[in-house]
């Protein structure tokens, strides 16, 4: 972060990998979600326009003509900025960097929904043409147990503004979430959400309870309990299920994701993708721990690596080595990788 003569925020979206990448804000507005730590010692403020305005100059010539076609804005959620001063930003930077072809953001629900449609065009006019969208779940009861501070209906709103005014969006669901209390209901009704939609993209993430997170507090009073590798599958499976009559690419594509051969586009590839989960849910309970330890070490990429008869034995050589001293330590041991890539 220190190695450019511009400011960087800490993320930014898988899919923003070879992106330039502009802070506009700092920190999360909302900064309550319990499964999230990310921002817990930042408090959040708008960067004035001047000061991003002279970043983006700093990158231009940091860059030396560097042809990017795409930009993210950092970090948490640029439509809290006024809209002619984000407007006067995405001028800036298509005027530095002509080039571009897509400038994205994250775009939280309760925020987009306070701008005006004509607002959302003249953005989008400007430049801003995708936003990644972290709906998480579409059901209120997760939603409200894990402090997202929005609602199913905000969601559909927000989705339909951004459609109109002529973005992209993509939308985050995180496998898991409802724990295993409310694993049916979570998939259900983030399905009848996306159907309602039908964003450009669904990205899935799988549930890492970080230390110190609400989420863990949860945990530790046993209000929330963790589904297990299998179980979060299973969810995705009747998630994917109740998935009809929508045309978006449907991934899972982060390093936490167990199944990284999920991936296609809908509707034409659900059956593929709904043999793949099957596929998983097909094999014996031995065959499972062996392959989720794999991946989870990376040994495995995709479940016809465990056809390698040496590469198998390897790995179960690893699993035993784990039933010899903690048999019931598996979904933890499991739980703790994931969280190593949260």
């Amino acid at each position: 972060m220190n190695s450019v003569p511009f400011e960087m925020g800490p993320i930014r979206p898988v899919d923003e990998a070879d992106s330039l990448l502009i802070r506009t804000t700092r920190g999360c507005p909302w900064n309550r979600c319990t499964f999230c730590t990310l921002y817990d010692d930042m408090k959040f403020s708008i960067r004035s326009v001047p000061d991003i305005k002279k970043d983006i100059l700093a990158a231009k010539e940091y860059f030396n003509g560097h042809p990017f076609e795409t930009c993210f804005l950092q970090d948490g959620d640029s439509f809290v900025m006024r809209t002619k001063d984000l407007i006067e930003i995405l001028e800036t930077l298509r005027y530095a960097f002509p080039s571009l072809n897509r400038i994205s953001s994250y775009g939280r629900a309760q925020t987009m929904v306070k701008k005006s449609p004509s607002a959302m065009k003249e953005i989008c006019a400007a430049g801003l043409n995708k936003l990644y969208c972290g709906l998480e779940s579409g059901s209120t009861q997760v939603l409200k147990m894990v402090k997202k501070g929005i609602t199913p209906e905000s969601i559909i709103k927000s989705a339909h503004m951004a459609r109109e005014a002529g973005m992209d969006t993509t939308q985050f669901i995180i496998l898991g979430l409802g724990g295993k209390q409310l694993s049916k209901i979570h998939a259900i009704e983030t399905a009848k959400v996306l159907n309602e939609i039908n964003p450009d993209y669904i990205r899935l993430l799988t549930i890492g309870v970080k230390p110190g997170s609400g989420l863990d507090r949860q945990m530790a009073k046993g209000e929330f309990t963790l589904p297990s590798e299998t179980q979060i599958i299973s969810e995705q499976r009747l998630l994917l299920e109740h998935i009809e009559g929508i045309t978006s690419h449907y991934a899972n594509h982060h390093s936490i994701d167990l199944l990284l051969e999920i991936r296609g586009w809908l509707p034409g590839d659900k059956d593929r993708l709904l043999a793949i989960l099957d596929r998983f849910l097909s094999l014996s309970d031995t065959d499972q721990i062996n392959f989720v330890l794999g991946r989870r070490l990376g040994y495995y990429q995709c479940l016809s690596d465990m056809e390698n008869d040496r590469q198998y034995q390897f790995v179960e050589n690893q699993v035993q080595k784990i039933r010899q001293t903690d048999p019931d330590s598996f979904e933890q041991i499991f739980h703790n990788l994931r969280c190593q890539v949260v």
